[in-house]
């Protein structure tokens, strides 16, 4: 037998006695924050958060793969790309934008890739233009190992296609504000070098060069179908 309960007979008793009990109660779909450990190359991740799968002006490389937990990242680092792309939504309002692989949900190692070990890690597939000049969705999918195996040569073209430059400037640099915003400025860009040389002709990819940790030292593979992005999130030793 269900045990008698005594209720407030009054409206206002029973609305104080419903907005306390939901006072005290835990909020439901809240996320805890994030913790990084040790390095890209060698960490790991508590409380990663995985990247939407897309939005109005962005999506994932591969819905697959963000089903199989390839793109978690710190919370942090999460709520400042969606931020950078909402400020893209107008600043860039036809370019699609499409984010690669960032890490497991516990973080590290993280194969192919040497480093994504403690969820400050992103890789973004480089906007590009048609042959009229329009914004165009990089093709992504199992025949070019979705997007990874595409090859842009020195001018940086890819059959029809051509790498968006000044996009992507604007998108760097909205995406070093929202992150300087939240504490964690960008620590190093990795872009094929003969790429970095061509940002240049807008105030934006002005700015760009100036201001972003571009890697100096031509990197273990050529970086040019993507540009790969490392926050500087102050993470915690890593013991194991």
């Amino acid at each position: 037998m269900i045990p008698e309960r005594t209720f407030p007979r009054s409206l206002p008793a029973v609305v104080a006695a419903v907005w306390g009990l939901l006072a005290q109660a835990p909020t439901f779909g809240a996320e805890p924050g994030s913790i990084c450990y040790g390095t890209v190359k060698r960490g790991g991740l508590e409380g990663g958060v995985p990247l939407p799968v897309s939005g109005p002006n962005f999506r994932s490389f591969s819905e697959e793969a963000s089903k199989m937990g390839r793109t978690h990242v710190h919370r942090t680092v999460r709520d400042a790309l969606v931020e950078a792309y909402e400020q893209l939504a107008g600043s860039n309002p036809e370019t699609l934008w499409i984010y690669g692989e960032t890490g497991w949900p516990k973080g590290g190692k993280f194969t192919p890739h040497k480093t994504h070990q403690n969820g400050t890690s992103v890789d973004f597939l480089v906007p590009v233009r048609d042959r009229e000049g329009r914004p165009a969705a990089l093709p992504t999918d199992v025949t070019n190992l979705f997007g990874y195996s595409l090859e842009f040569d020195r001018d940086g073209r890819h059959g029809g296609l051509a790498i968006d430059f000044p996009a992507v400037c604007a998108h760097l640099l909205r995406l070093r504000e929202a992150a300087a915003r939240r504490g964690i400025p960008l620590r190093r860009v990795i872009f094929a070098p003969e790429f970095v040389s061509k940002l240049r002709g807008t105030a934006d990819c002005d700015r760009a060069r100036t201001t972003i940790p571009w890697l100096t030292k031509r990197s273990w593979i050529r970086h040019d179908e993507h540009y790969h992005v490392d926050f500087a999130v102050p993470c915690r030793p890593y013991a194991r």
